[in-house]
């Protein structure tokens, strides 16, 4: 006779005793009662392989409190044990953290002794509540079953007596039957007694339309009606043979069972023999059942043993002995792949299934920690380098419209020197700051090239035009007809040659000297210093003056004269901050010498002026 484990805890039981227990019983004795789970125990008694929770412990309390206020009949096992395994699993993470920072400390491992967790006093307690609420229905419905029990013993007692009246069996027919059903809607009984009292009911309905001598033909069509259904049974059973799914096909089974014991008896010539062959259909399907579960046994053993296998190989890989992004890139393709090849494999045996996926998933942590690290490191320094080469495009785009090509130029060299300096950029971001940084140099050089090149024309055609106004000032000469006329065309020549831009650097001072010395020739040879005829029209205003308007114009005088010491004074200390080594230099110092020329000039001619007035105001 096969053997099945029915009742979920090692117990033994026959074909034949588990087809006279009812669906209820099996599954009541198959529900395992929990404690809540110590944080050790999570690993150790999960085989749900629980994903890491995506919710909090407060996530997970809050739920369970909810739960703790749904009715007890509203309660499932399944969704307790859920947010169970998920608390006690975080648990289980911290307590590790816990440890390992108690032991890096130098705390002794067998001296840890975990910190009280609010959350986790209070997660028991809720479930406390849940507990003694579940505990309150199942004595609420144990008392029921009680109740339906004593309901059930009366029905059968009730039948017995109507079994014994011989005298009134036609009255007692329709009674019986009305007992048969309030027998079947009298819900569950205690399970130790259901078989007893079923087969007493059997025994009593059985004597009753045996014993009695109940009219034949009724009986024949009660008899019929129940073979006809039983015989159904067996062929639905029959077909269940042909289940692929055998989990399937037993719970369904288990039905056919239930069903069976609420149709009556059949005839006693059919009894044994309807019996025997739905018997030997569940003692078939019980055996795949048994096979099946031998089979995933097999099953959960190569599981472990490849899960052991990618382990080791995670195991195998040296954080320490990497380095370079290649290197990183080719141990993260190999972890993923044998993350990958974990998904493929199913459980592995129910004491070991947690423990393994904790041991991976840690492995696996470790990993994409140490390459974060890594990453961080090199992402910090390449944030570091962008700031650097921003800070150099905003200094460039700076410099960008400046048109002190010399002074920006050089910057913008020394800019682009330093850009060489600093190291790579995150990748997404590289090309996008060379070319901002480039666009700003191209801009800055290719603005100089272009100003550079329409300077030289515009310089060479002023060269051009101040040679031509030159060589018409050496054509004019002293000794000719009209004076006044000679005169005004020098001055017109030198206006246009005055309104004239610049011209190339290293044709300026010749250039210049070339046309001082012609204005110089023909200021002498025409006469045409303007000083003597100011000093006769001024001598002429002073001897037309009274002595208070000459003292206004004594002090007017005096008051030039001093600006116009100070500035040849200025001038004078700032000739020696000048080089004239270099060709600009040597310019800018004529230019100064001719300044303070012409400010001594000015400063004889006041002090001639300041002479003329003290003699008039002495005389």
């Amino acid at each position: 006779m096969a053997i099945i484990y029915c009742l979920g805890k090692g117990v033994k039981c026959s074909c034949a005793n588990l087809l006279t227990y009812p669906i209820t019983l099996i599954i009541k004795n198959m529900e395992l009662q929990h404690e809540p789970l110590t944080t050790n125990e999570v690993a150790a008694n999960d085989t749900t392989q629980p994903k890491p929770s995506p919710l909090s412990k407060a996530d997970l309390i809050a739920n369970l409190q909810e739960i703790a206020n749904k009715d007890a009949a509203d309660i499932t096992r399944d969704e307790v044990n859920r947010l169970r395994v998920q608390f006690y699993a975080i648990r289980h993470d911290e307590l590790a953290t816990e440890k390992a920072a108690f032991i890096e400390n130098g705390g002794a491992e067998d001296a840890f002794e975990p910190a009280a967790d609010a959350d986790e006093e209070l997660f028991k307690a809720t479930y406390q509540v849940i507990k003694e609420k579940k505990a309150a229905l199942a004595a609420e419905q144990e008392a029921e079953r009680l109740e339906n029990l004593s309901k059930k013993n009366a029905i059968i007692a009730e039948i017995d007596t109507a079994a014994e009246d011989t005298d009134n069996v036609h009255r007692q027919l329709e009674r019986v039957r009305e007992l048969q059903q309030e027998f079947k809607a009298i819900g569950e009984v205690p399970a130790p007694e259901v078989s007893d009292l079923w087969k007493r009911y059997q025994q009593a309905t059985e004597r009753f339309y045996d014993q009695l001598k109940v009219n034949k033909d009724l009986r024949d069509l009660d008899f019929r009606k129940n073979l006809e259904s039983k015989t159904l049974i067996c062929e639905e059973a029959g077909r269940l043979t042909e289940e692929a799914d055998i989990v399937v096909a037993f719970r369904r089974l288990q039905d056919l069972h239930n069903k069976w014991r609420e149709i009556g008896p059949v005839a006693k010539e059919y009894r044994e023999e309807l019996w025997n062959r739905f018997k030997d259909i569940s003692a078939e399907i019980n055996k795949k059942y048994q096979a099946f579960f031998e089979e995933r046994k097999a099953v959960e053993l190569q599981n472990e043993q490849a899960k052991t296998l990618l382990i080791e190989q995670v195991e195998a890989i040296k954080l320490e002995e990497i380095g370079s992004f290649s290197a990183w890139d080719e141990a993260t393709k190999k972890v993923i792949a044998i993350q990958e090849e974990w998904k493929k494999l199913g459980y592995a045996s129910r004491k070991v299934n947690t423990q393994l996926f904790t041991r991976f998933r840690e492995l696996c942590d470790a990993f994409f920690a140490a390459k974060a690290a890594h990453y961080k490191a090199v992402k910090d320094d390449a944030a570091e380098n962008l700031a650097k080469k921003i800070s150099l495009c905003e200094q460039a785009e700076d410099l960008q419209d400046s048109t002190d090509w010399k002074k920006a130029g050089d910057a913008l060299i020394e800019l682009q020197a330093k850009w060489k300096t600093i190291g790579p950029v995150p990748k997404k971001q590289s090309d996008a700051v060379w070319a901002r940084f480039r666009a700003a140099c191209d801009k800055f050089f290719e603005a100089k090239k272009q100003n550079t090149s329409e300077r030289r024309q515009t310089e060479n055609a002023n060269l051009k035009e101040k040679r031509a106004i030159i060589s018409q000032l050496k054509d004019i000469k002293a000794d000719g007809a009209d004076r006044k006329e000679a005169i005004a065309i020098v001055r017109e020549l030198m206006k246009k040659y005055q309104e004239i831009g610049h011209v190339p650097f290293r044709d300026k001072d010749k250039l210049h000297d070339a046309y001082r010395a012609e204005v110089s020739r023909l200021h002498d040879e025409l006469d045409m210093s303007t000083a003597k005829a100011q000093f006769a029209a001024f001598e002429n205003d002073v001897n037309n003056l009274n002595d208070n308007d000459l003292e206004r114009q004594r002090d007017k005088l005096l008051r030039s004269l001093e600006m116009k010491k100070n500035e040849i004074k200025t001038f004078e200390n700032n000739l020696g901050f000048f080089n004239s080594k270099s060709k600009s230099g040597e310019a800018m110092l004529r230019d100064m010498q001719r300044r303070i020329a012409r400010l001594r000039d000015e400063q004889n001619n006041i002090e001639k002026k300041l002479q003329l007035i003290d003699d008039k105001l002495n005389a």
